[in-house]
């Protein structure tokens, strides 16, 4: 849980800093935080299946 309120805090900043930044920096940012996301779903979802298949 911690680890979202991190997340949701860092995207704040990044967003509060999107306005300053050109367009192509602001899209990789965002890419590269919707990858870290998505790489934290799969590895929930996995360990989520390995405690129910117990």
């Amino acid at each position: 849980m911690l680890i979202l309120v991190a997340a949701l805090l860092l995207m704040g900043i990044a967003l509060g800093t999107a306005a300053h930044l050109p367009l192509p920096v602001t899209l990789i940012a965002a890419a590269v935080i919707a990858g870290w996301l998505l790489v934290f779903f799969l590895r929930e979802r996995r360990h989520q299946v390995e405690v129910t298949s117990r």
